[in-house]
């Protein structure tokens, strides 16, 4: 029934070898990865707005130029994660670059401050969006919580249904809100240049924000710079899923990289410019997206088209993050600094693991801030630029050492960068440590703390389960008028596999090991060391085209039986690693747990009865 209704949810299995033809066309990848620095037009200005109307109305007239500056930035960050992107195929962006040319440190910096950079993605952009929809529909305002939880719920089934699915759910409202802002942007534009448009006062919305006591000092601007610093978030998300575009990879996330560029950047300065020219000011009840659109559309249904691909775009922003965090978990998990389950594909060749956890620790953020942008952004931009920083900072260094063609030129380049994000970073911290900054300038430290933690923890059980200087025992079998038929589920050799082994051997001398190949290069590894080590038993090698573990075992412990029809009893024996503390359980697969379940509750389809014995090895670490 479990296995009906998630078909029937998140769709069929798809089998490995379809991985290539879930790959992303560059129309599908613009909607898939650009979605959060696009959304960040609907928010950026006015977080600068925000800032500056603390000196009064005359203030605003900086936001313009603060724009620019950012637009500067802008085009040396895309440029540096262009070389990026040809650099390193292969993906992951900083947490690649860091590792390979500032050290294992300077990469779980990274990967610590673009996972929480991903999870704030989530929760600012679902965030967002609900006050969008609540600025057209000022009566949903008191269900705003639940209504970011839902559409939290929402993204998270859309991508477990695979990335190619989610690439087509999700494209057509992306373009619909590029068309309805440039459309904005332009009859906004023309209409101010014809004279054909009324200024606003916004008198009654000033008092809102404005403060008598602060003034205009380069402090209070460069927290406005800082704030509009939010308009980058989410250029390093191309750079993170290159391997998901299709062949040439480099080349096609390249064009993509630059025409979200030219898209950002363009939106981004029309938003200001109208902002400034129509005099508008942030309010509590309507963002400054829609104070543009009523003044330009009114109210009709050009306005409501704008609000809904806003908000729907806005959603669709956390679509970033599920697409990134569960790769670049994925790219961690695999140098043992996270939890091995990061790297499991799933039914529908997504890493699912990682979109449940994504989903689980943006909805708590979302509850816990009350579904409230202002609140979360101040602690938003910190992992970008951290982790802009140490990407280009690594770029450098890898054209220091590879040199090549035109190096000096590309490690200027991304050193002027580096230099850029650099002063930045320390500009948001300086300006929202008080805001919210500091507690991910603490969370980062504990991340790295923890990916340490699970890495010693691996290296730690992988010694003690090593079967170097380890020969299987010769026993004999206990004395029987019949042989058991043994199977032994196998994964890898090593101290628990040598241990189940000698058990069954003395069960049994009709013993056959069972490895479900589902990682060609770690079956290929098993079957070399497998006849040096083990020769004189049988290693059997299921095929598993949809990653699963349980159906080709069940399958052929179901064809022994029809082989061998009056053999009677079946030992399924289980080599099982205990670990010592509980919650170094979440740190493995507890796949011969799972095996134990599955064989108690499920017999043979022959009527021949199974006995599944656990044999147990305690590795002992702290």
């Amino acid at each position: 029934m479990v296995s009906a209704i998630q078909k029937m949810i998140i769709g069929n299995p798809l089998p490995t070898k379809a991985h290539e033809h879930e790959r992303l066309s560059k129309t599908k990848a613009l909607a898939v990865f650009s979605s959060d620095a696009l959304s960040s037009v609907a928010y950026a200005t006015e977080e600068i707005l925000l800032v500056l109307v603390l000196a009064g109305t005359g203030a605003l007239a900086v936001s313009m130029p603060i724009a620019v500056v950012i637009c500067i930035l802008l085009v040396l960050v895309v440029s540096s994660y262009y070389q990026t992107i040809q650099a390193y195929p292969a993906g992951a962006g900083s947490y690649n670059v860091s590792r390979e040319n500032l050290g294992t440190t300077a990469s779980l910096i990274a990967a610590a401050a673009l996972l929480v950079d991903y999870v704030l993605t989530v929760a600012v952009s679902i965030s967002a969006g609900v006050v969008a929809l609540t600025s057209a529909f000022p009566e949903l305002l008191p269900w705003k919580v639940k209504i970011g939880l839902l559409l939290i719920a929402l993204i998270t089934l859309g991508n477990l249904r695979g990335v190619r699915e989610s690439g087509t759910i999700f494209a057509i409202p992306t373009y619909i809100f590029i068309a309805s802002f440039s459309l904005l942007i332009v009859a906004g534009l023309f209409r101010l240049w014809t004279g054909d448009l009324v200024m606003p006062t916004g008198v009654a919305a000033v008092s809102e924000f404005a403060s008598n006591h602060a003034e205009l000092t380069w402090l209070l601007i460069l927290r406005a710079f800082a704030s509009g610093c939010t308009a980058l978030t989410g250029i390093e998300a191309i750079s993170d899923g290159v391997p998901a575009f299709r062949k040439p990879e480099s080349r096609n996330a390249g064009i993509t990289l630059i025409l979200m560029g030219v898209l950002l950047t363009t939106m981004f300065v029309g938003i200001t410019y109208l902002a400034s020219q129509l005099h508008i000011v942030p309010r509590h009840d309507e963002s400054v997206v829609s104070q543009i659109a009523r003044h330009i559309f009114g109210n009709g249904w050009m306005y409501f088209l704008l609000q809904a691909s806003t908000t729907l775009i806005l959603i669709l922003a956390a679509n970033t993050s599920f697409a990134d965090f569960p790769r670049l978990a994925q790219f961690v998990a695999r140098d043992g600094f996270l939890p091995r389950q990061m790297t499991n594909l799933g039914d529908r060749l997504v890493y699912s693991n990682g979109v449940g956890v994504l989903a689980i620790l943006a909805s708590l953020l979302v509850w816990f801030f009350h579904g409230n942008p202002h609140r979360l952004i101040p602690l938003y931009a910190v992992g970008v630029f951290l982790s802009f920083t140490l990407s280009q900072a690594g770029m450098v260094r890898r054209w220091q050492k590879i040199g090549g063609k035109h190096w000096q030129l590309k490690a200027v380049i991304n050193g002027i960068g580096a230099l850029a994000t650099g002063i930045v970073l320390l500009i948001i911290i300086e300006s929202k440590f008080l805001y919210g900054a500091w507690i991910v300038l603490a969370i980062i430290p504990l991340l790295i703390w923890m990916f340490w933690k699970i890495k010693w923890h691996y290296i730690q059980v992988d010694r003690e389960v090593s079967a170097i200087g380890q020969d299987l025992v010769t026993t004999h079998s206990l004395s029987s008028e019949r042989q058991y038929k043994v199977i032994i589920p196998v994964s890898q050799i090593n101290r628990a596999t040598l241990g189940a082994l000698q058990f069954a051997r003395s069960l049994s001398k009709d013993v056959t090991a069972v490895m479900v190949d589902i990682d060609p290069a770690k079956t290929q590894s098993l079957k070399e060391n497998w006849s040096i080590k083990v020769p004189d038993i049988q290693l059997v090698v299921l095929d598993s085209p949809y990653r699963s573990v349980i159906d080709p075992l069940l399958e052929y412990l179901d064809e022994v039986d029809d082989r061998d029809p009056d053999r009677g009893l079946a030992v399924v024996v289980l080599p099982e690693v205990v670990p010592s503390r509980w919650w170094h359980n979440l740190l493995h697969n507890q796949t011969a747990l799972l095996l134990k379940g599955v064989l108690l509750y499920r017999g043979s389809h022959s009527g021949h009865e199974r006995i599944v014995i656990n044999v147990p090895y305690r590795p002992r670490i702290s």
